[in-house]
C-alpha cells in the first residue's frame, strides 16, 4: 500500500517519521516536481491531494503528497467519501499519499474505516507522565537509536528529567553522545545528572513542596520552571501524574491492601519498592483532601487550555493546593 496515516500529539516524533518517509520516497534532484505539502486551509485540500496522488511522478524517484492536519478522520461528507472509495484503491505504486493529524481518528466514521483498509496507520501519542515504565522504555529505545549507552539508573533519571517530551529527549541524548565521542563508554546516573536539563525533575520537586504545604518553596519552583520556558501545561501534567499516584496509593492502603505489588499495579508504579516510600509520603493526608487536590489541578488545566495567563494562574492554584495540604498537615 502507498497510503499512510500518521496521528498523535507527539509532533516531534511524527515529524521525524515524515522526514524518513520523505527521504525514502523522493529523489533529491526531483523534489520540486514530486513533492506536495497541502495545508487544510487550502481550498478543496483533500480533493487536490487525491488528484496529485493520482499523478505519476516526473523523472527519478516517487511522488509524495502530504495532507497536513487532515480532517478526514473527524468528519467526511458523502461526496468526499465517494471520491475516496474511487481513488484510494487506484493510487499508483510510485505515488505515496500521507495524511497526518494530531487528533485520534474516529473509528465510527466510514472514511476512517476506509483508511484502515487501505493505509498503514501509525500512532504518535505522548506517553502519560505517570507511566514511568513506558517512559524508561522509550529512553532505552531512543538511546540505542542515537548510539548512547546508559546504565539502568541513568535511563531512569533521564526519563524523570525529560518526561514525555520526545524533542528534549533526543536533544539530551545528542548532548550525551557528543560527550562520549567515539568511545563505547556507558554513562552512569551521576553523568546524566550533571549534563541533562531536568525541568520534569523540578516539577516533581514542586509536587513534593505542595504536598508538604510549603507555599514559599512551591512558588519559587514555579518561577524557576517558567524562567526555563517550561510549558505550563507540561508542569500541570507532571503534577496530575504525581498526585494521581499518591491518590491511588492512599486509596489502596485505606481499603486495607498490603500487597505492594498489587498497589504498584493499580497506581501504575513500575517499581513496587517505591510503594513503601509513597505510603510514607501520604500517611498524614486524608483520601478526601487528596481527591480535592486533583479537582484543583483539573481546574488549573482547564483554565490554561482556555487561555488564562500561565504564571499567575499557576501561582494562584499552587497556593490553593498548598493550603489544602497544610490543613492536612496541621490535622
Amino acid at each position: 500500500m502507498t497510503i499512510y496515516l500518521y496521528w498523535g500529539e507527539d509532533d516531534f516524533a511524527l515529524t521525524q517519521a515524515v522526514n524518513e518517509l520523505r527521504k525514502s520516497v523522493l529523489d533529491p534532484s526531483w523534489v520540486s516536481f514530486n513533492y506536495d505539502k497541502i495545508s487544510p486551509d487550502q481550498p478543496d485540500a483533500i480533493i487536490q491531494g487525491l488528484n496529485q496522488a493520482m499523478t505519476p511522478p516526473f523523472g527519478m524517484g516517487g511522488r509524495l503528497v502530504w495532507l497536513v492536519e487532515t480532517t478526514l478522520c473527524q468528519h467526511c461528507s458523502e461526496d468526499l467519501l465517494a471520491e475516496l472509495e474511487l481513488t484510494l484503491p487506484a493510487i499508483p505504486q510510485e505515488s505515496v499519499l500521507l495524511l497526518t493529524t494530531s487528533n485520534r481518528p474516529d473509528g465510527r466514521l466510514k472514511s476512517t474505516k476506509l483508511l484502515q483498509k487501505y493505509s498503514h496507520i501509525r500512532e504518535f501519542s505522548l506517553i502519560p507522565p505517570w507511566k514511568t515504565e513506558q517512559l524508561v522504555q522509550q529512553v532505552r529505545s531512543c538511546s540505542q537509536e542515537v548510539g548512547v549507552k546508559l546504565t539502568g539508573a541513568a535511563a531512569e533519571l533521564l526519563a524523570q528529567s525529560v518526561g514525555n517530551d520526545t524533542r528534549q529527549l533526543y536533544n539530551e541524548l545528542e548532548k550525551l553522545r557528543l560527550y562520549t565521542g567515539d568511545s563505547a563508554k556507558v554513562l552512569d546516573e551521576k553523568t546524566v545528572a550533571t549534563l541533562v536539563t531536568s525541568n520534569t525533575h523540578n516539577s516533581l520537586q514542586l509536587s513534593a513542596a505542595i504536598l508538604q504545604g510549603d507555599g514559599a518553596k512551591a512558588l519559587e519552583l514555579v518561577a524557576d520552571l517558567m524562567n526555563k520556558n517550561e510549558p505550563a501545561l507540561r508542569i500541570v501534567a507532571t503534577l496530575i501524574g504525581q498526585f494521581r499516584t499518591w491518590l491511588w496509593v492512599k486509596l489502596m492502603v485505606t481499603e486495607g491492601e498490603r500487597d505492594q505489588k498489587a498497589i504498584a499495579t493499580a497506581a501504575q508504579v513500575s517499581n513496587p519498592k517505591r510503594i513503601y516510600f509513597l505510603t510514607k509520603e501520604v500517611q498524614f493526608l486524608s483520601l478526601e483532601q487528596l481527591t480535592s487536590t486533583l479537582r484543583v489541578l483539573l481546574e488549573l488545566e482547564i483554565n490554561l487550555k482556555r487561555g488564562s495567563e500561565p504564571l499567575s494562574t499557576l501561582q494562584t492554584k499552587v497556593i490553593e493546593l498548598c493550603q489544602i495540604c497544610s490543613v492536612l498537615i496541621r490535622r
